[in-house]
């Protein structure tokens, strides 16, 4: 049975209750129902059972199941996006925007993201309601497989947090993880980076001890030059 805590492989599809598609974790779904993003990663997805990592409603559902399970759940607003609060809106002056906003436009206003809502004169009603709040969400899911290696534990983490991969390599109660390159200069990468520390020894109790290995390597092109000057005295 799954519990809490449990890295579990699944796949998904969300819809209203008049049957609109909202998010699928299959490409072709996706592409079917127009609502494909150019670049988002498709594919089953892993999650830690209990940590939010999807819907709570949905999250809940996992809880007790066996893998190879199919089902659908019905996740009322407070466990999906939330009640929608009529309050939670408010008129904006149009000069906080650089170019006229549209009905639908999605928008930051100040720390808060929000929908505009309509336009009128030299106001703006801006939405923060979650675009779903006080919708109730209908997931057709399937756990598709239980993760037990440490090593893909640790991996998947990194997908969730940061999604990139990386390489790690398990010695004793030790996870020595090799940061990609590139990885260093992003800063959502170094932020996921601590997040994933507390996970790891939240979840996966063989591990004690946690070592960042940052690689750099002489370049090809920068060792000929060098050679090319030495061999010129």
């Amino acid at each position: 049975m799954i519990k809490k805590g449990d890295f579990v492989k699944i796949c998904y599809t969300a819809k209203l209750e008049d049957g609109t598609v909202i998010d699928s974790t299959d490409e072709n779904v996706a592409k079917e129902h127009r609502i494909y993003t150019e670049g988002a990663r498709y594919g089953d997805i892993i999650v830690v059972v209990g940590e939010g990592h999807v819907v709570q409603g949905l999250d809940e559902a996992l809880e007790g199941k066996e893998v190879g399970y199919k089902g659908s759940i019905e996740v009322p607003p407070e466990k999906a996006f939330g009640e929608y609060n009529p309050d939670n809106r408010e008129f904006v002056s149009i000069s906080k925007f650089r170019e006229r906003p549209i009905p639908g436009q999605r928008v930051r206003i100040g720390d808060k993201v929000g929908t505009v809502e309509k336009v009128i004169g030299r106001r703006v009603i801006v939405d923060y309601n979650h675009p779903l709040a006080g919708k109730k969400i209908i997931f057709d899911f399937e756990i598709k497989e239980k993760i037990e290696g440490i090593d893909e534990k640790i991996k998947s983490l990194f997908t969730i947090y940061t999604g990139r991969e990386i390489n790690v390599k398990i010695e004793d109660s030790k996870a020595i993880i090799e940061v990609p390159k590139d990885a260093v200069f992003s800063q959502y990468f170094m932020l996921g980076k601590f997040t994933i520390l507390n996970q790891i020894f939240k979840h996966i109790p063989e591990i004690n001890e946690v070592v960042f290995v940052e690689r750099f390597e002489r370049e090809k092109q920068e060792e000929t030059q060098e050679k090319s000057q030495l061999d010129k005295t």
